[in-house]
């Protein structure tokens, strides 16, 4: 049995506060790559270190993708990291600046990690600045079991 579950593309609508419509789907053939190169590379402090080649090369071998489109333009972006059966790490999400505070965030996390084949999977994260949001999403400061080992070469932590 593979790690990659079956490709079942999931797309769906919902409302957001404001009464817009935010589209949100997991097939890697509707990603806006060129905005999701220009927040990771000018806006995202977490990973602007990344060349373009290994932006794409790590959205390719991603075991899921999501993005979020409000009146046909990409908004927000996510993609998750997994052995396909217990376990996922949750990375490079980013919403842009004209429709953060909407919901937009929240309800592509949620779709990422409770509307898809990982909704029973252990999940993990990085964050420097959203604590609160993933905390309303369910995601908690590490018990003292969790360790972590920073790159001590070949790119900046």
């Amino acid at each position: 049995m593979s790690a990659r579950y079956s490709r079942i593309v999931v797309e769906v609508t919902r409302s957001l506060a404001d009464g817009r419509l935010v589209v949100l789907t997991d097939d890697p053939e509707r990603i806006d790559h060129e905005a999701v190169w220009n927040f990771l590379s000018t806006k995202a402090y977490w990973g602007s270190w990344r060349s373009r080649e290994v932006v794409e090369a790590q959205i390719a071998v991603s075991w899921r993708v999501a993005s979020a489109f409000i009146d046909g333009q990409c908004v927000a972006f996510g993609r998750a990291i997994s052995d396909g059966y217990s376990i996922a790490y949750l990375s490079d999400v980013f919403v842009v600046e004209s429709v953060r505070g909407g919901g937009v965030g929240e309800a592509l996390v949620r779709f990422i990690v409770d509307d898809g084949p990982g909704a029973a999977f252990r999940w993990m994260l990085h964050t420097e600045d959203a604590h609160t949001i993933y905390e309303k999403l369910g995601f908690a400061l590490p018990d003292g079991r969790f360790m972590e080992r920073l790159p001590t070469v070949g790119r900046p932590s």
